[in-house]
């Protein structure tokens, strides 16, 4: 480990104070000291009567620190607040901890917290602010939580939905360590029993193998078995973390911005009867499901391309472009009572290759006034009807939506992956196990098999951070927030 304190892999010798409420003002701001430092800091930032005891909250004044002389100690009270104090071990970051909760104010807390870099700089002590992710990492380098846990706590800040959170919460909770530690105590023993029988035919056996390649074989696929699944669960477990972006595409007046209102469930979009009326996108974030969605109104794409039109519709038609081609997955959307015209043809031609969605929308507007059933327009067997004006068809959109992005049974499934290094990290495991059931199959020695086990194995402790290099420790927690 990097030891310059500047680095976010300190060891902890230094006490470390932030702000760990979020900017702003409100009720409650809580400053946080964590290291060797914080009871002794603490307890010249407020007044109190006694020792601070372990969990037990305390009603004090809070010390104005920066108006005190430098040869006396001049008492003015700033604020009232609740200290409490978590003595190490049995604390967040494995160190003592205190937290000051005071008022939400932020010329207060600020002033709590120069005040204990002063009085830090005063009695001698390493007393520091905090960087960003800081005390999960102490917490993480304390063995208090794995980094799957670590992760899960900037999610469950990050989230947005109430689901997120609770994916976040079983994260927190050690899912991911619970579903790869079947997989690892299968790895450690395939490897204790290759191991095992290396050192008995080390003597006069040299030339038998103690463990057949038929159990070998069959250890090996015990271990992959569950890997392989977990791996499944990256699409879901990142379509849940990082949401999506749907795009709304169609020519003028085919209703995008009217279905763009009925999904938000809110008069978002401005919406006319003369075509063209949306000149750029329009992006607004909605909950489906639980997946967070970024769904983009756009421009209406011009039936014919002699069509007379200005400027400004030119620059909201090359946006309209745009979504199409970053979008995770596209609607598009016709107006049902028109025949199709060569160009929509050619774009559904174009998104052939992706997910997407056909929609004949205002199916209100045919003649027999029959509910639409799907299919039945114009030979279109993956079309969706709806109408935006009665409603009808918009939850076998919804439905349709979170099937296309893959989101089905998503939710109920803990410990999956949901970012690319935990995603690399398994599979890697199973390239090596991979190699491994290679080398067995064609009778290479114990020693090579055991080479790619022991790289599986290696794979699975940086997954939940046994062994993991400093660059991506840094990389991880210097995405939190300061404070946390």
């Amino acid at each position: 480990m990097v030891t310059d304190e500047s680095d976010l892999t300190t060891s902890g010798r230094d006490t470390i104070v932030a702000v760990s409420t979020a900017p702003g003002r409100g009720g409650i701001g809580i400053v946080r000291l964590s290291g060797p430092e914080a009871l002794r800091i603490a307890g010249r930032l407020v007044t109190l009567d006694g020792p601070l005891e372990h969990a037990r909250a305390r009603l004090v004044r809070v010390l104005d620190i920066e108006g005190r002389a430098n040869t006396a100690r001049v008492v003015r009270t700033i604020d009232e607040a609740v200290v409490t104090a978590f003595l190490e071990p049995r604390s967040y970051t494995g160190e003592t901890v205190v937290e000051i909760a005071a008022h939400g104010s932020p010329v207060v807390l600020e002033a709590v917290v120069r005040g204990a870099l002063a009085e830090g700089a005063r009695i001698g002590a390493a007393v520091r602010l905090a960087q960003p992710g800081e005390f999960t990492q102490r917490a993480f380098l304390a063995g208090r939580i794995d980094l799957t846990q670590a992760e899960a706590v900037a999610d469950l800040i990050a989230a947005q939905t109430l689901d997120q959170a609770r994916v976040a919460a079983q994260q927190m909770g050690g899912a991911m360590a619970r579903r790869v530690a079947p997989a690892k105590e299968g790895l450690l023993h395939l490897i204790a029993l290759l191991e095992a029988g290396m050192d008995f035919s080390s003597g006069e056996l040299d030339d038998v193998d103690i463990v057949a390649p038929a159990e070998i074989a069959q250890e090996i696929a015990a271990v992959e078995g569950p890997l392989a699944e977990l791996a499944g669960s990256f699409r879901r477990g990142q379509l849940l973390r990082e949401g999506a972006a749907i795009a709304l595409i169609g020519p003028p007046n085919a209703g995008k911005s009217s279905l763009f209102n009925r999904l938000l469930e809110r008069e978002r979009a401005i919406v006319t009867p003369v075509p063209g009326t949306t000149r750029d996108t329009v992006e607004e974030s909605v909950a489906l499901g639980g997946i967070p969605l970024r769904l983009i109104d756009t421009a209406g794409l011009r039936r014919d391309a002699d069509e007379g039109i200005d400027a400004a519709e030119q620059m909201g038609i090359a946006r309209s472009h745009e979504a199409l081609a970053d979008a995770d997955l596209v609607l598009l959307i016709h107006d049902a009572s028109l025949e199709l015209t060569a160009g929509e043809l050619r774009l559904k031609a174009e998104l052939a290759g992706r997910p997407h969605l056909v929609i004949y929308n205002k199916v209100d507007l045919l003649a027999d006034g029959a509910l639409y059933v799907e299919g039945a327009l114009l030979g279109e067997s993956a079309a969706i009807g709806t109408s935006a004006l009665t409603g009808d068809g918009l939850g076998r959109l919804r439905k349709a939506i979170l099937g296309q992005l893959g989101a089905a049974g998503a939710l109920a499934e803990g410990g999956a992956l949901n970012n690319l290094r935990q995603q690399e990290a398994v599979a890697s495991a199973l390239e090596a196990l991979a190699a491994a059931g290679a080398a067995n199959e064609t009778g290479l020695p114990h020693e090579l098999i055991l080479m790619d086990l022991h790289h599986a194995l290696q794979a699975l402790d940086s997954l939940t951070g046994v062994t993991t290099a400093d660059d991506i420790l840094a990389r991880i927690f210097s995405s939190f927030c300061i404070g946390k």
